[in-house]
């Protein structure tokens, strides 16, 4: 847990820092998507994960690799500012500065985050009823989903919103039933 407290605390000034430079420069909203991918590109590849986070590894190299990975369409405030991360050696914090980003990019444009869990992959026309649902909930402007598909819950949703829980699957309905039962 400290480490937890001890990473939050070295990726919030930098997340407010690339926040404070995409604000000043109006594009908030296309470093987010720039950084969603980021993120993605981490969660997907361990080799380049291990390989950012080596601290055994020449920054030249890194930022030689960060370069060749990220291309050209990348904004070029956050590829300078993921330069800085690599001189600074605080590139290894890059998954936790990037959600943070993230968490302060949904506080700015009053977006809510509403993780889904579904048996099957859901259709457009169902994350946007959830989508309509959470903003009723919430009074939120928008609404990201983050999905997941996890077939042990048979049926229904499970939609977590921070910390509140909204358990619509078949398996927490089954559950209920058998806690009244045993309780009768």
């Amino acid at each position: 847990m400290a480490s937890n407290v001890a990473m939050a605390q070295i990726a919030q000034p930098y997340a407010q820092a690339l926040m404070s430079v995409a604000q000043g420069n109006n594009i908030t909203d296309q470093i987010g998507e720039d950084v969603r991918g980021l993120l993605n590109l981490l969660k997907e590849s361990d080799q380049l994960r291990n390989f950012i986070d080596n601290p055994f590894i020449d920054a030249n190299d890194k930022k030689a690799v960060l370069g060749r990975v990220l291309g050209e369409e990348v904004n070029p405030s956050l590829r300078n500012f993921l330069m800085l991360l690599v001189d600074r050696r605080r590139i290894s914090f890059l998954s936790d500065i990037c959600e943070q980003y993230l968490v302060l990019l949904r506080q700015l444009t009053q977006t809510v985050l509403a993780e889904v869990t579904s048996a099957v992959p859901l259709s457009e026309s169902q994350s946007q009823t959830i989508r309509e649902k959470v903003m009723a909930m919430t009074s939120a402007r928008q609404v990201e989903l983050e999905t997941n598909v996890d077939g042990d819950i048979i049926g229904g949703v499970i939609i977590k919103i921070g910390s509140q829980v909204v358990d619509a699957s078949l398996r927490g309905q089954l559950r209920r039933l058998s806690l009244r039962l045993t309780t009768s």
